[in-house]
This record gives C-alpha cells, sequence and structure tokens, in this order.
C-alpha cells in the first residue's frame, strides 16, 4: 500500500467571529411559537460557531443534537395537546448544552517540538506521555515536502482516534496530540505558540544551540496551569 500522504500545512484564513446564542425571554418562555424560534436561532448559532472554528465536530454534534430533539419533543407535545404547558419542562433543563460543550472540548494531551531534520525532540510535556512513533513518521513527511511553506498548520487522525496538529515554521515544528478533533480556533493557538516560540528563540534554533534552560516555549501554555 502506498504511504500516507502528509498533512496539508497550508496556511488557513482568519474567519469572521461567531454571534452568542440567543437566551430565551420571559415572554418566549411562556409563548411555546416564540421559544420554538429560540432554539432554532439557537441551532444557527451553533451552526456559525463550528463555522467560524470555534467548536469542533463533536461539539456541534452533540449541541445541535440537544436543540433538535428538545424542538421535535415541544412539536409532539403541542401537537397531542395545544393548550397543555408541559412544552414548558422540555426547556426548564438548565446547563446541559453547556455540559455537551465542555464534555466533547478537544484537550490537549502533550506536545512534542522539534528543530526541523532533527528526530530528537527539544522538549515533550502534557499529562500523557508522548508516543513519537505515531508522530515522528508524519513530522518526517513534512520535511521531505518539496516547497515546504516557510509557516503552516495541518492535522491528521492518529491511532485510538487522538488528533495530531502540526504547526511548522522557519527552523522548527510543534506537534500536538488531542483527545478529540481539535477547532479550528485551538488550531490557530497552536500556530500562534510555535509562531511565537520560534521568534523567541530565533538564534538558539538557527544555530542549533539548544540548550532548554536558555530557551523560552510557550507551547507550555496548552498543558499547564497557571499558578
Amino acid at each position: 500500500a502506498p504511504p500516507p500522504a502528509p498533512p496539508d500545512i497550508s496556511p488557513r484564513a482568519e474567519p469572521p467571529r461567531p454571534q452568542p446564542a440567543p437566551e430565551a425571554s420571559a415572554a418566549q418562555q411562556e409563548n411555546p411559537s416564540a421559544a420554538m424560534n429560540t432554539l432554532r436561532q439557537k441551532m444557527e448559532a451553533i451552526a456559525d460557531e463550528f463555522a467560524n472554528g470555534k467548536i469542533n465536530r463533536a461539539q456541534f454534534n452533540a449541541m445541535y443534537r440537544r436543540y433538535s430533539e428538545q424542538r421535535a419533543i415541544i412539536e409532539r407535545l403541542l401537537e397531542r395537546n395545544p393548550n397543555s404547558d408541559a412544552w414548558k419542562q422540555v426547556l426548564g433543563v438548565k446547563g446541559h448544552t453547556g455540559f455537551l460543550r465542555s464534555h466533547y472540548e478537544a484537550q490537549p494531551l502533550y506536545f512534542v517540538i522539534y528543530r526541523h531534520q532533527t528526530p530528537k525532540a527539544i522538549l515533550s510535556a502534557g499529562k500523557d506521555t508522548p508516543k513519537e512513533s505515531d508522530i515522528l513518521p508524519i513530522v518526517q513527511m513534512v520535511w521531505k515536502m518539496p516547497n515546504r511553506p516557510k509557516a503552516g498548520l495541518g492535522r491528521r487522525l492518529l491511532p485510538n482516534n487522538l488528533w495530531l496538529l502540526l504547526a511548522t515554521g522557519e527552523h522548527a515544528a510543534t506537534a500536538v496530540v488531542f483527545s478529540l478533533e481539535p477547532s479550528i480556533g485551538q488550531a490557530r493557538l497552536v500556530r500562534d505558540l510555535h509562531a511565537d516560540f520560534e521568534r523567541a528563540n530565533q538564534a538558539a534554533l538557527a544555530r542549533g544551540w539548544l540548550v532548554q534552560d536558555r530557551m523560552v516555549f510557550p507551547q507550555r501554555a496548552l498543558v499547564e496551569t497557571a499558578p
């Protein structure tokens, strides 16, 4: 079988910022038609969040399914008895959508930083032990790419449904492994952290003077909590 293609590390355009999902007013909570309209607006807002890179597919699917189920249940209740207030109980459960948003958010498990053409990592860190056997072959494919862009960003599905984000620059690459598919917003963050890493350590990277105690690693912000 042919070897897998390297990840696309083309730069990504910045999408517009999404608008927050609307909240139901007191009047809408008393009016089933208005409540249905609010649910529809929330479904549209979730679609906008995904389109603008703020949430991943798992978050979108879970939250959209939640709103869709609420809408379908309310419609069935009103069909059976248009004068019933039972539909209010469907909207009365608070916080579940927020739980879904948090539960399906991709979590960074670890990162590994490489200087180009050097298989020995400069630094790795995270709550999980890096599995470089999954990462390094992909990084090496990128190193071999003709006309590789000076700065790029790509993603790849790994074994066990983990996801790799790979940010590259002039001198180095940062590989970050996530628990789920990361959002575009998370990808932009990884790209920016790597760019700042190269900017802050430009002399050391250019000369190959890679002494951890004399370098700074913005990527630590992915896996470390501020005191």
